[in-house]
């Protein structure tokens, strides 16, 4: 299992870099689908994984190349900061089902806005 966990983010992490997504997008319907975790076991993975520096490496790259906004970046993890300890509070509100049908939905619209923006 853990060469499943590697390549869940190894590969969350191309896609980091390429699309700046990882967490709610990759990594945790992967451990869902492939690693078998509950939604909310995915989402407490997710979270905890990211808190290490996994975006450093690709941020810098980025950075030296001028297109960070680094006021927005902070701005952002404020955000995040705040908004990720309420979505956990919420989440565990949810059943499993619930919680996974409420993502499904979440990535149908953003994909929709996307399609026809």
């Amino acid at each position: 299992m853990i060469i499943v966990f590697i390549v869940i983010g190894f590969l969350a992490g191309i896609l980091a870099g390429l699309f700046g997504v990882g967490g709610g997008v990759i990594i945790v319907p992967a451990l869902v689908l492939l690693a078998r975790l509950t939604p909310i076991a995915a989402v407490g993975t997710s979270l905890a994984a990211l808190l290490l520096p996994a975006g450093a490496w690709g941020a810098w790259e980025y950075y030296k190349r001028g297109d960070v906004n680094v006021l927005a970046a902070l701005c952002v993890a404020v955000g995040i900061f705040f908004g990720a300890f309420l979505g956990a509070k919420l989440a565990h509100l949810l059943t499993p089902l619930e919680l996974k049908r409420s993502f499904a939905v979440f990535l149908v619209l953003i994909a929709g806005r996307m399609w026809f923006s």
